[in-house]
């Protein structure tokens, strides 16, 4: 029967032969740093992870429960979905804020909301205060997320550039993990504090970001945009050359043998050849494809292909099965009649350890296997043992056997190591490199608004549905809804996911617009970097033509 497209990669890049094979992040000194700035911007997804871990914790919390009344599974529903609300109330700005005042100053916006809203949350007096407190957390979260990831990808060294990009909704996991051993260490303070502790150290992230961003590399991609190209090409040379001389965007008075030194850095042919196709991108988007203004998003053939990728793996990221378990871990538990707060705390803070493992492991995959197989890959898994997961947690609700209770868990659990081999850590990186720059900010809000309404629905729908099983096994019914749903994400990503495995981040936006801006591109940024362009075009755009044009095989 006739398959998908496939992708044929191309072993011919336009920047791979520019690159030292030699030359390892941990063996530069520039590289570590650039990393170390990376860090710090990567942490924006650890506030998000430590949330959805932390408010699994505080339901099993009597502390918790007690001070708020016990709430109900309609208040439980708000409790969680309002931070996606504040979400939503930020998104038609998030975009403007990142592309106007630029990455690193949104990002600290950002940081400010959260820190006066986690400050708010910890000193709730009343349901309401509380609600009202993780409300600005999503308002303050919005605009530091929205720029993040972009800002992960503009200032990367090309050859760490994906999994860079990748471990970023990876280390989603790692704040979940943090909340998760705090909610279980401070189960045993027999008073407010017991939630109060978990509270305040959502903020931490962004205290961090406050203090320190300040003074970390602007995206050399919006300095070219707003015409600051001096500044941009010196934090490339700094960063993405060879040497190890000190840059003068550093603002200290260098020598006037490090400055020649710091001249030989601009002129690296990798530096080169990236800061000339920066520029033709960006210069190709405004004055050639129009890819300006939120119409620009469906004006194109390649920008609606876009468009249908970016929605579809957003809304499938959250629709796969994976929300149940995100947010409302501890009615699961309590519906296989696992009902001791220590022990859910207990598995709670295991499976964020498992999910960050795994996904971990596949961000340092990606430019090993590429992003087509791993998504299908993970489809298959999810709706594999989530098929298992439904059926052992029906054989609970008939016969209340351990063994189908403990099966649910193992399920569980290998469910969410499927789900982390793409579904985590690709859904930003893959999202942030298919879009062009002026395209970026906007596209990427789109995504994040998408998985908001998926998150409302899944956290305020759930907890009801959950509630429920017991008495009619809706939640049986409701497993069976989402093992339908998860055949979806196969199909879709079957037939529109592209290759972009071996790319330059501009070679990868310009795959969904055609041969001729491929060649458009890559030929302008050869000849103003004095490279031959009948070796080095012809390379970089048959690269580009290989992944943009899949072949269909017969399988």
């Amino acid at each position: 029967m006739a398959g998908g497209a496939v992708a044929n990669t191309g072993d011919s890049l336009g920047f791979q032969h520019l690159v030292d094979p030699r030359r390892k992040w941990h063996n530069n000194r520039r590289l570590i740093a650039l990393h170390a700035w990376i860090v710090l911007i990567l942490i924006t997804a650890s506030t998000n992870g430590y949330d959805g871990s932390m408010m699994n914790g505080l339901q099993s919390l009597p502390q918790w429960k007690g001070y708020f009344n016990n709430p109900s599974n309609s208040k439980l529903g708000l409790l969680n979905a309002i931070q996606n609300i504040g979400s939503l109330a930020a998104y038609p700005f998030a975009p403007y804020i990142s592309d106007g005042i630029g990455r690193k100053k949104a990002i600290i916006l950002g940081a400010f909301i959260m820190c006066a809203a986690t400050a708010i949350q910890t000193a709730a007096q009343s349901v309401g205060m509380f609600i009202g407190a993780r409300f600005l957390i999503g308002f303050g979260l919005t605009f530091a997320s929205n720029a993040a990831p972009m800002l992960v990808t503009e200032i990367s060294y090309p050859s760490y550039r994906a999994p860079l990009t990748s471990t970023y909704n990876s280390l989603w996991y790692s704040g979940a993990i943090v909340a998760a051993w705090t909610t279980f260490g401070t189960f045993k303070v027999q008073n407010t504090w017991a939630w109060r502790i978990p509270s305040a150290l959502q903020g931490l992230p962004s205290v961090l970001q406050i203090f320190m961003v300040w003074f970390m590399p602007e995206s050399p991609r919006w300095l070219v945009s707003k015409g600051r190209e001096d500044e941009a090409l010196e934090i490339l040379a700094y960063y993405h050359a060879d040497g190890n001389r000190w840059g003068s965007f550093t603002k200290f008075k260098i020598s006037a043998k490090a400055s020649r030194l710091l001249t030989a850095d601009r002129e690296d042919p990798l530096v080169r050849y990236e800061f000339e196709e920066i520029k033709a991108s960006i210069d190709f988007d405004k004055n050639v494809a129009a890819n300006v203004g939120w119409k620009a998003l469906i004006q194109t053939p390649g920008n609606r292909k876009r468009m249908r990728i970016i929605v579809a793996i957003a809304f499938f990221s959250q629709w796969s099965g994976n929300g149940l378990a995100s947010y409302y871990l501890n009615k699961i538990l309590d519906d296989i009649n696992i009902t001791s707060a220590t022990i859910q705390l207990l598995i709670n803070a295991i499976l964020a350890t498992w999910n960050l493992f795994w996904a971990l492991l596949a961000s340092a995959m990606v430019n090993r296997f590429g992003r087509r197989l791993m998504f299908m890959t993970s489809c298959i898994g999810m709706l594999v043992f989530f098929i298992a997961q439904t059926i052992s947690f029906s054989l609970f609700l008939q016969h209340g056997s351990p063994d189908a209770a403990h099966s649910v868990i193992a399920f569980l659990f290998l469910f969410y190591a499927a789900y982390d081999i793409a579904f985590t850590p690709l859904i930003v990186s893959y999202t942030v490199e298919i879009l062009p720059f002026h395209l970026r900010a906007k596209g990427f809000n789109v995504f994040n608004f998408t998985i908001s309404l998926a998150l409302i629905f899944n956290q305020y729908v759930n907890p009801i549905a959950l509630g429920k099983s017991a008495e009619n096994s809706l939640g049986a019914t409701t497993s069976c809804i989402v093992v339908g749903s998860a055949l979806r994400p196969f199909s879709a990503i079957f037939v529109h996911v592209v290759e972009t495995k071996g790319l330059t981040l501009e070679e990868t936006a310009a795959l969904f617009d055609g041969e001729d801006a491929a060649k458009h591109i890559a030929g302008e940024a050869n000849t103003h970097a004095h490279a031959p362009i009948d070796e080095k075009t012809t390379d970089s755009a048959e690269s580009i033509r290989e992944h943009s044009m899949p072949t269909v095989q017969k399988v």
